[in-house]
């Protein structure tokens, strides 16, 4: 697909994400993909009540898009412990912190080699995993037990460990929280952290695992809705031009796909307002911008985005290329709307499953 035979709105749609609330297709939905040509879905376990639903809701929305142009994403947030989105019958593997601890680096690339497996034969293209924070707070923190380690190479180790099988699974890993939570206090589905730690401080701490996944290889990074004293000014880094484009895209020269964490959460939607933040996310250079409005909130965001790329306050150019590494990605990953569905034999990965978690005590 080349980008000049796409329309402005097939282009802006592309770059959205957006999650459903209810464990059927609704109307909502069905108007996202055919009208304004979203680029995916975001997954949850209340989208569906066991393995087989979860799969007939997949194969429901790649059908609903097959009249599009481009395939449509199909993403999940399956990281295991606290943040496990699959269904009940499939065992939830340990906490990342807990799998580093017991079981090293063995066990990390065995836990994202089942959770690739299960994803692609599931019909997923991309997962919003592996957390690349450092541990400096208690497991009851936002991030707490879903971090590898308490220092800088434990977790760029483990990360990248966990961020190449699942690629290697063909799923696309988004490695998050860019710039790092491990300074932070606050949840930021809540609250809005402000990170008061010097900025040379996180460059030569909490931003190298961040540094050395791009080095090997991220095609996807999670930027964080924090705060950076001095820094990001009024916004939080995720609708911050400014930081997006200096340390991303100058100092480690990334050229994969920036993500945002997702616009619903309270903080952003409160303080800045549906229209706000979606257009600041537009305008601070996201590729993909991941949000769950009430319907008329989010079409009335996509239209005022649409509305200001024709009246040349949002220039195209911006557009096109996040528009043009989007489609590298789907392409490099064969994201197709086809069915592409291997039932995984639920059984026999428990089984995998059960064996990491008694390594790890919880059996």
């Amino acid at each position: 697909m080349e980008i000049k035979q796409l329309s402005i709105q097939e282009k802006i749609g592309q770059m959205i994400i957006i999650g459903m609330d209810t464990n059927y297709v609704t109307e909502r939905i069905k108007k996202m993909i055919a009208e304004y040509k979203i680029g995916g879905i975001i997954l949850y376990r209340k989208n569906f009540g066991n393995y087989q639903e979860m799969l007939d809701l997949i194969k429901q929305l790649k059908a609903l898009n097959q009249g599009n142009k481009i395939p449509l994403w199909i993403g999940i947030d399956q990281e295991g412990g606290r943040v496990n989105r699959l269904p009940k019958e499939i065992l939830n593997l340990p906490s990342a912190n807990l799998i580093a601890t017991k079981g090293g680096i063995g066990e990390i690339e065995k836990s994202a080699e089942i959770i690739g497996k299960i994803l692609k034969q599931s019909g997923y293209h991309l997962n919003f995993a592996p957390v690349l924070d450092i541990k400096r707070f208690g497991n009851s923190h936002a991030i707490g037990d879903r971090c590898y380690g308490e220092n800088k190479e434990d977790v760029t180790r483990y990360g990248i460990a966990f961020m190449k099988k699942l690629q290697q699974q063909g799923i696309l890993s988004i490695v998050k929280h860019f710039p790092g939570h491990g300074t932070t206090k606050k949840d930021s589905h809540y609250f809005l952290p402000i990170v008061k730690e010097k900025m040379e401080t996180i460059e030569k701490e909490d931003m190298v695992p961040f540094e050395e996944a791009i080095k090997n290889g991220a095609d996807a990074i999670l930027v964080a809705h924090l705060v950076i004293k001095n820094v990001t000014g009024w916004y939080p880094a995720s609708l911050s031009r400014k930081f997006i484009a200096k340390y991303l895209r100058k100092k480690y020269r990334y050229n994969g796909l920036i993500v945002t964490d997702d616009l619903k959460m309270r903080a952003i939607k409160f303080i800045y307002g549906p229209d706000l933040a979606v257009r600041k996310a537009f305008e601070a250079g996201n590729d993909v911008i991941v949000f769950r409005f009430q319907k008329e909130e989010e079409r009335q965001a996509i239209e005022k985005i649409v509305h200001l790329v024709h009246n040349g306050k949002l220039k195209e150019g911006r557009i096109n290329r996040s528009v043009k590494r989007i489609l590298r990605m789907k392409e490099k990953y064969g994201v197709s709307d086809e069915a592409e569905i291997e039932p995984v034999n639920i059984e026999e990965i428990n089984g995998e499953i059960r064996r990491i978690r008694k390594k790890c005590g919880l059996e």
